[in-house]
């Protein structure tokens, strides 16, 4: 590709709203344009890159035995109906009706489209185990679109969904060859990531991964072990159960509470409740209200006990009660429902309250708690003869112990750019998609599914690989193998050595001649602003018959003889 013939447009201007690196270097090194809030049009350079990481997936997931397909965007809300996640999805999911005023969607994952694909070919056991995948655009109406690729409203996505006769060819067939295949691709294109424990979300299933690529601008906070490999998501990480102020500090007594009705004046907070008994936080319990919204506007009021040293995990807290999402509650529906700010704990409960707590709580015979009553707490309370269910809803903390190796945990930072799910029946039962057994019995599908960012996936090779001049694209991902730079193409010497390299290197690579009237300076900036990995240099030594070779990463040069040049390129490149 000759640049003076090219459709690509640099610019020294960064987008207003533009705040990581990788949004401005898109836009500013003419790879994509704004065209509405998250809609971004792929310019020939960005559609290079695009189209290239996705031949790697492509690549991988045909080498694993996947089948590609693909769906229709639009998809009859009647599927997502059946499937139960119509109301679930929530505001994401764009309903529209067409002009006959039947019902659709823009399809922002295709569960249900691919369900029914199954259900109307597969018949037999004999026919499993498939996978079927799909590279497509997929449209999500996020509700604050920002940093560019990273969370835009239409974007490309891979989509694959398995087939199993039972749960262990899922997990064996299915998820963990997916695990390995995903490995692969991201490791080819250069990444460095995480695997991490996940929460499944809208998609639903019994356990879910996330592939996450560190990055200090990621969106993402993880756990991760400093001594294993063990990783998650913050809304799905474990820990061991914290010990208590007196394990840990011998000189540090557990206090002895009888238990009894206390009167704590305008004693509301954890702290004061603290300071007010002279104890650590770990030995009172924190209830934390929330209003859980279900399906066809079904509202509850819940509360959450945690101990008072941890904080409640909303994702893990609205999964305990199996609720599309929770909600503040205010004072006033509180007291509506008989209760009290402020001094709200386990026991004496209004009848329709619900009340989960901690896990760690389990087993706790003397701790102090609201008493559901003003200006009272209650002390001593044994949680075991209040026979409460115990789920886990509290959010790991930096310092905590990892449930593998009992190391500690920190947090980092991670771009998701893929996610694998162990579905099970969750779609396959609701829709009756079916098939015959070694015993002509009908079962559901037991089914994974797994999907890949390929549009985000250009955002965080750039926030991983760049400088402040601009991206640095590896290897598999770069636009170009390599650009020739003519330095003054009025110099009849170095245009033509620039062109006899260009028609040389185009028979093995993808190269880039830059051969416009423009300064040096300029055509070198905007080499860097395109960030890819090789460059030539055809300038004033090569009266000497020499030309320089830019590696981007480094850019560092290296004086080499003319002749020389193109073997040196093959093998950097090769």
């Amino acid at each position: 590709m000759r640049f003076s013939e090219s459709f690509i447009y640099t610019s020294k201007e960064a987008p207003s709203d533009a705040v990581l690196p990788s949004h401005i270097y898109l836009v500013r090194g003419g790879f994509i344009q704004s065209v509405g809030a998250g809609l971004y049009n792929f310019l020939p350079l960005g559609k290079k890159v695009l189209d290239k990481v996705r031949a790697v997936a492509k690549e991988e997931l045909d080498k694993a035995g996947c089948q590609e397909v693909e769906l229709a965007f639009v998809t009859p809300s009647e599927f997502w109906k059946e499937s139960g996640r119509f109301e679930k999805y929530g505001k994401e999911l764009l309903r529209f009706k067409d002009r006959k005023d039947s019902e659709y969607v823009l399809g922002p994952t295709h569960e249900e489209m691919m369900v029914n694909m199954a259900r109307a070919f597969i018949k037999s056991y004999k026919q499993l185990p498939v996978n079927l995948y799909q590279i497509k655009t997929k449209f999500r109406d996020e509700i604050r679109p920002r940093f560019g690729l990273m969370r835009g409203r239409e974007f490309l996505m891979k989509d694959g969904y398995s087939f199993h006769k039972d749960e262990e060819s899922m997990i064996k067939d299915g998820f963990e060859k997916m695990e390995k295949t995903y490995s692969r691709i991201f490791e080819r294109l250069g990444l460095d990531f995480r695997i991490v424990e996940a929460d499944s979300g809208a998609i639903g299933g019994s356990g879910s991964k996330e592939f996450m690529v560190l990055a200090d601008s990621g969106e993402d906070t993880i756990v991760v072990c400093e001594d294993c490999d063990y990783g998650a998501n913050i809304e799905a990480a474990v820990r061991e159960n914290p010990k208590a102020p007196h394990e840990i500090d011998a000189e540090y007594e557990r206090p002895e509470m009888q238990f009894g009705k206390f009167y704590t004046p305008d004693v509301k907070t954890i702290d004061e409740l603290a300071e007010f008994f002279h104890i650590e936080p770990y030995y009172t319990l924190k209830t934390v209200a929330k209003k859980a919204l279900y399906d066809e506007g079904v509202e509850k009021i819940v509360l959450f006990g945690i101990r008072g040293s941890d904080e409640l995990q909303e994702v893990k807290a609205c999964n305990a009660v199996n609720a599309n999402d929770l909600v503040d509650v205010s004072d006033e529906e509180l007291e509506k429902a008989g209760l009290v700010p402020g001094f709200m704990g386990p026991k004496d409960l209004p009848e329709d309250v619900i009340f989960i707590a901690d896990k760690t709580l389990e087993g706790e015979i003397s701790i102090i708690a609201g008493a559901n009553e003003k200006d009272y707490h209650y002390v001593g309370l044994n949680l075991v003869v209040l026979k409460l269910e115990h789920k886990d809803l509290a959010a790991v903390k930096e310092g905590d112990s990892c449930i593998k190796c009992g190391g500690k945990l920190k947090y980092t930072k991670g771009i998701e750019v893929g996610h694998i799910f162990q579905l099970g029946t969750r779609y396959s039962a609701p829709m009756k998609a079916e098939f015959l057994d070694e015993n002509g019995k009908s079962k559901p599908f037991v089914m994974g599914t797994y999907g890949i960012g390929i549009s985000r996936l250009l955002a965080a090779i750039i926030e991983q690989h760049h400088d402040e001049r601009g991206p640095i694209w590896t290897k598999e991902s770069a636009p170009f193998d390599l650009e020739i730079i003519i330095s003054n193409i009025k110099k009849e010497e170095e245009l033509k050595t620039g062109e006899s390299l260009y028609k040389e290197l185009s028979k093995d690579f993808d190269v880039l001649l830059d051969d416009r009237k423009e300064r040096f300076g300029f055509k070198i900036s905007d080499y860097e602003l395109l960030g890819i990995p090789y460059a030539i240099i055809v300038g004033k030594k090569i009266k000497d018959g020499l030309v320089e070779i830019v590696d981007r990463k480094t850019l560092q040069k290296q004086e080499v003889n003319v002749k020389e040049a193109v073997e040196k390129i093959k093998r950097l490149l090769v």
